[in-house]
């Protein structure tokens, strides 16, 4: 088999080709959301709304409602339950969170375990990207339109808001309105990758292309370029290995993401750890033989 059958062979197969957009869009999306996720230090709020979503994705099923209006709701709550944890006094914010996400995450098991029906529920767990259905891609689509659309459109903001709220206060800027969107905005992200690499995996999908870009660049905008083309090439290959290998797709392409990551943090030209390593011991070569 010459390379072209390799590359074309697994879209001969309209599931795959399906399940070849899901990735790339849901990739991209997370990815571009990532960048500001990374920066503002959000990365367990990332995890707790992805899991505490869950509820309300599985009501939103019971009701015959998109699942996106659920989630959304379910992400608010569990917002201001960290809050209210938190502002009670003795309670970390990581502890609230940590205790939110969970409580609401086992409510969605149980409800799951209670919910008769034809589907099996588990997918939202552990994502069934190989049984992606043409409405399921396009709702995924529209997803991620309205996310993408919304952060571009907004990324002049958002991005004031990370580096200093303070400033985009007295500018006139709400940061209590922009974090809320930020918010908002993740809840549907985490939608959209359901279907991918289910809610267990979200969070690295939302956490890694950010991490891997920040140590390629200092700047924001080149971040919001390279991370949704890390994460995009990665969701290819690890279809394309999930294929010719029978393993998981979706697990596949958050390992393949994670592979990426740990390379470019050893290896990176600016911030790797081995090349920061080697320029000093090459200075203090060289500053040995100037003494």
């Amino acid at each position: 088999m010459n390379v072209i059958d390799l590359l074309l062979d697994p879209f001969a197969y309209a599931f795959m080709t399906r399940a070849l957009w899901a990735t790339l869009i849901s990739s991209v999306v997370c990815a571009l959301l990532s960048c500001w996720l990374v920066l503002i230090g959000w990365s367990l709020m990332g995890d707790a709304v992805s899991h505490a979503v869950l509820p309300g994705v599985v009501l939103a099923y019971i009701a015959g409602i998109p699942f996106a209006v659920g989630a959304v709701v379910f992400g608010f709550v569990a917002v201001a339950l960290i809050g209210a944890v938190r502002d009670g006094g003795r309670i970390k914010e990581d502890a609230a969170i940590g205790i939110v996400f969970t409580t609401l995450f086992a409510l969605g098991l149980v409800l799951i375990s209670v919910t008769p029906s034809q589907t099996d529920l588990n997918h939202i767990i552990f994502g069934n990207l190989l049984g992606v259905s043409t409405s399921d891609l396009v709702q995924i689509a529209i997803l991620g339109a309205i996310v993408a659309v919304l952060l571009l459109l907004k990324r002049r903001d958002f991005t004031l808001y990370a580096f200093d709220p303070t400033h985009a206060f007295a500018i006139g800027l709400s940061p209590r309105l922009l974090g809320a969107g930020l918010l908002a905005l993740l809840a549907l992200t985490a939608v959209t990758a359901l279907q991918v690499v289910g809610i267990v995996l979200v969070v690295a999908m939302l956490i890694i292309p950010g991490a891997t870009a920040r140590l390629l660049t200092d700047r924001f905008s080149r971040m919001l370029l390279l991370a949704p083309a890390i994460s995009a090439i990665c969701g290819v290959i690890g279809l394309y290995v999930s294929y010719y290998q029978d393993t998981s797709p979706g697990g596949m392409v958050v390992l393949v993401q994670g592979i990426a990551f740990f390379g470019v943090y050893l290896f990176s030209p600016g911030h790797g750890v081995i090349t920061t390593r080697r320029r000093r011991r090459e200075s203090a070569a060289a500053d040995a033989l100037r003494v």
